[in-house]
């Protein structure tokens, strides 16, 4: 069981999680935040919790978004929602074999790694199994917010699961315990989105 203490940092899945999932996206006008989304992310950057985002983007190995289109509807999530402090993002499809694309725990990894944080120290937050998988993989807490789209099963197996994001927020910062850490690596925000 995960010790109750504030976390180094807070991985939220992007589609279906931060905003409403449109499958393969690439048009910036239909990216809606998901309710409560902005409201709890402003919470966690009020206590000086950072936040992330760790998205499966398939829809670039399959041809249907090009990568500036990926790259225009994540500056709208942007514009809505805050900066961030840390973007992995995997472009790969199941069949590509890669360790990024979730339920592998690449991208979970990665931006710990950019946030220089553990990434026993992240809680990460999604709506379908994938995202549970990927944090139990990379010895992460996950926290499921089921939607419609989430199956029955999925729910079953989280070890948490939360109302909604707002939930997600108070349980993360009633956790008890130490400062949060501080993120030493001010060059990620210069980075752009870290593909795989």
């Amino acid at each position: 069981m995960f010790e109750k203490r504030r976390p180094g940092a807070v991985l939220f899945d992007r589609d279906g999680t931060l905003i409403r999932d449109v499958p393969y996206n690439g048009d910036p006008g239909r990216v809606e935040p998901m309710p409560g989304a902005l409201e709890a992310l402003a919470r966690l950057r009020r206590a000086e919790v950072p936040v992330a985002v760790v998205t499966n983007q398939s829809g670039v190995a399959k041809g249907l978004l090009s990568p500036d289109d990926m790259d225009q509807v994540n500056a709208k999530v942007e514009e809505l929602l805050g900066p961030f402090d840390a973007w992995a993002i995997c472009v790969h499809d199941d069949g590509d074999g890669c360790t990024c694309r979730k339920p592998a725990p690449g991208l979970v990894i990665r931006a710990a790694a950019v946030l220089d944080v553990s990434p026993r120290d992240c809680v990460v937050v999604g709506d379908i199994g994938r995202d549970m998988e990927a944090a139990r993989a990379a010895g992460a807490r996950g926290i499921l917010v089921p939607t419609r789209q989430t199956l029955r099963e999925e729910i079953q197996q989280a070890a948490e699961v939360a109302d909604d994001l707002t939930d997600v927020v108070d349980r993360v910062l009633s956790d008890t315990g130490g400062p949060v850490p501080a993120v030493s690596a001010p060059w990620a925000r210069a980075m752009g989105w870290s593909r795989w």
